[in-house]
């Protein structure tokens, strides 16, 4: 059977039209490793502005709708704007704006029509850079624990309290939120979501150094004193903040991901075929290796396919049951499982980002890290199973329509 994506002319024009426009307007070098932070600083200004470019011709959100900034393109020239961008080592977005990718599709449920043009037009169009503010100190996975105050106080709403690691560095301009609104509630009924400006009095932003090689350096902890946020950036309603949360974490949970084959397959292909093992032949000559090889390839490709499944059902409106939380456990376990198949085939050489002995220009060493903290964030993988259960109808609970 055939996987491979297949376009018609119209669209090969179009993926013509967009590799020329690249080509033109991506600086050199962005798309490669910052060399300190100085240079990651100047990178993100630079991605920064090729997203407001991106989001001038409707590119930076292909798929969201026209009117409120967005391309409205169908499902394979979203895909190929995906895949051109990714042959530049780059994103779609460029940045990391995970409010965006996320926020940005539930307000589009919940928010109404002043909001979705408020808060909408300057995601897709690159005006403004969003983070998604979920954890606190004692809520993780267990989002409905959240503790942050959302007080009402006449037309404002007053938020106290604190997250924790926030993505990613060089600040933002909103954040998209879930708060505390009645205290006393009961669970499951006492959470709002805001889309908060980033540059309101009270709020302190500070680095929170972390194991896993995040996007920009290291992950943040929010401080919020006395922040006084307008009423009208409540979305979807006081205390229906539950409701609203379902629809940003079936995003979450499945319905991103790289459409693209990960290039440490042919990174690693690479590599064994220019070192050398320990009787002196390419490592690649070597049938376990091969095996070795052909086994992650196996796995990454899978990966690929599920994330294309799930692009194309959340492109389609398609109801979730649980394929976003297959894929996310899959995801996670594939990661963890990679760390042992890396240093499998081509040992220690993985455990370091040394410029002499270090594998794949670093990249190895950074999955051995990635691999092992990744299990974590966006939902530990006993919550996908436990959601997977669930949309499966084991342990009492009936199935959700498919």
């Amino acid at each position: 059977m055939d996987f491979a994506m297949t376009y018609t002319p119209e669209q090969e024009a179009f993926r013509a039209e967009v590799r020329a426009w690249l080509a033109e307007n991506i600086p050199a070098g962005l798309g490669s490793e910052p060399a300190g932070e100085d240079e990651a600083a100047r990178q993100y200004q630079l991605k920064r502005e090729l997203g407001r470019l991106l989001g001038e011709k409707g590119w930076l959100y292909p798929a969201a709708p026209r009117e409120f900034g967005g391309g409205g393109l169908d499902i394979g020239s979203t895909l190929i704007l995906d895949e051109e961008m990714r042959r530049q080592h780059l994103t779609l977005p460029p940045y990391y704006d995970s409010g965006g990718m996320m926020g940005s599709h539930t307000i589009l449920v919940w928010g109404t029509d002043e909001q979705k043009r408020r808060m909408l037009t300057p995601i897709y169009r690159g005006e403004v850079r969003t983070w998604q503010l979920l954890t606190e100190p004692e809520a993780g996975s267990d989002l409905a624990s959240a503790r942050l105050a959302a007080r009402r106080d006449g037309d404002h709403y007053v938020l106290n309290g604190q997250k924790i690691f926030v993505g990613s560095a060089h600040g933002a301009d909103r954040f998209w939120m879930i708060t505390c609104t009645d205290p006393a509630g009961a669970r499951h009924q006492n959470l709002s979501w805001f889309m908060v400006d980033a540059h309101l009095p009270g709020i302190t932003v500070e680095p929170l150094p972390v194991l896993a090689d995040v996007a920009e350096g290291h992950k943040n902890t929010v401080y919020f004193d006395d922040v006084r946020v307008p009423a009208d950036c409540l979305v979807g309603g006081e205390n229906n903040g539950w409701k609203v949360a379902n629809t940003h974490l079936q995003l979450e949970h499945g319905a991103i991901g790289s459409l693209r084959r990960d290039p440490i397959v042919d990174r690693l292909v690479e590599y064994c075929r220019a070192h050398t093992g320990a009787d002196g032949r390419p490592l690649i000559e070597d049938p376990d290796v091969r095996d070795g090889l052909a086994d992650i390839h196996i796995r990454i490709e899978t990966l690929r396919l599920l994330t294309t499944r799930n692009f194309w059902r959340t492109y389609n409106r398609k109801t979730e049951h649980y394929n976003g939380p297959q894929l996310t456990y899959l995801r996670k376990t594939t990661g963890l499982w990679l760390t042992t198949a890396i240093l499998d085939l081509i040992g220690p050489a993985a455990l370091t980002s040394d410029e002499v002995w270090g594998a794949l220009d670093g990249h190895a060493e950074r999955q051995q890290r990635d691999g092992i903290v990744d299990i974590i964030p966006g939902g530990t993988v006993d919550v996908q199973r436990v959601v997977i259960a669930r949309a499966l109808g084991v342990g009492g609970r009936k199935p959700r329509g498919g």
